[in-house]
């Protein structure tokens, strides 16, 4: 019985070995550009945004010469500004442009990169450097690309841009006001009078002018800026406020 044991077990080792020394599988063939593109495409649609940009850059490493190359490096920048990865989204912008200056896109890549900004605009009371570098891109594409509907959009959001940062100098005023720190209360409200004039915050500085010259004993400013308030904004109540002050 111990012979058949080990012939059997003989017999078996070269199955065994024979089994090891399979042909291993080939390498799954390398994906094509296009492929690649659609895979992250697909990614970007189910919200797998940084999947889809860091296959969207795969399509660029692996295939950098091909027509997929050039898209992808756009909607990978994209699919960081959907993830609010605003620094990453504009590296690749600022490389889209740089080496993509006449494409047929590259109107919508200043206005992304602009987008990447005025989303990171934060309340009045925290640094505003993200609304000036926002205000400065939107006005890029509205002198590049004056005829587009991103220049369109972009003078709306300029608009609102302009009334935050003329909110900035209101705060920053009342709280020299409040400090009765006077001069520098009407620098800043006359900031906002010189350079805000069609935001929400005009009528109020101008009250606030007036206001401060009559704390100053300056009658006469006080008078001028009443008028300007009056013939501008005559229904205005800080009009109606400023009526009230100028008789005291």
């Amino acid at each position: 019985m111990k012979k058949l044991h080990f012939i059997g077990l003989f017999l078996a080792i070269p199955l065994l070995l024979a089994a090891c020394s399979s042909t291993p599988e080939k390498p799954a063939e390398p994906k094509t550009a296009e492929a690649l593109y659609n895979e992250a495409f697909e990614l970007l649609e189910k919200t797998s945004y940084v999947k889809a940009a860091q296959t969207f850059e795969k399509v660029e490493l692996e295939h950098p010469y091909s027509k997929w190359a050039t898209k992808a490096k756009l909607m990978g920048a994209y699919a960081y500004y959907r993830d609010q990865k605003y620094d990453d989204a504009i590296i690749s912008l600022d490389r889209f442009i740089k080496f993509h200056p006449g494409n047929k896109d590259i109107a919508y890549a200043y206005y992304l990169k602009a987008l990447c900004y005025y989303e990171q605009i934060t309340g009045v009371d925290r640094d505003q450097s993200n609304t000036e570098k926002a205000l400065n891109a939107l006005y890029q594409v509205i002198v590049r690309f004056p005829n587009t509907q991103y220049a369109q959009d972009a003078e709306f959001k300029i608009e609102l841009v302009n009334d935050h940062l003329a909110g900035k100098e209101m705060e920053v005023g009342r709280y020299y006001l409040g400090q009765k720190n006077y001069l520098s209360a009407l620098n800043r409200f006359s900031v906002v009078v010189n350079n805000y004039q069609t935001t929400s915050h005009i009528e109020e500085a101008l009250y606030r002018q007036v206001e401060i010259y009559k704390l100053l004993g300056l009658n006469k400013e006080a008078q001028d800026a009443l008028k300007v308030l009056g013939y501008n904004y005559p229904q205005s109540p800080w009009y109606k406020k400023a009526l009230k002050l100028s008789k005291k």
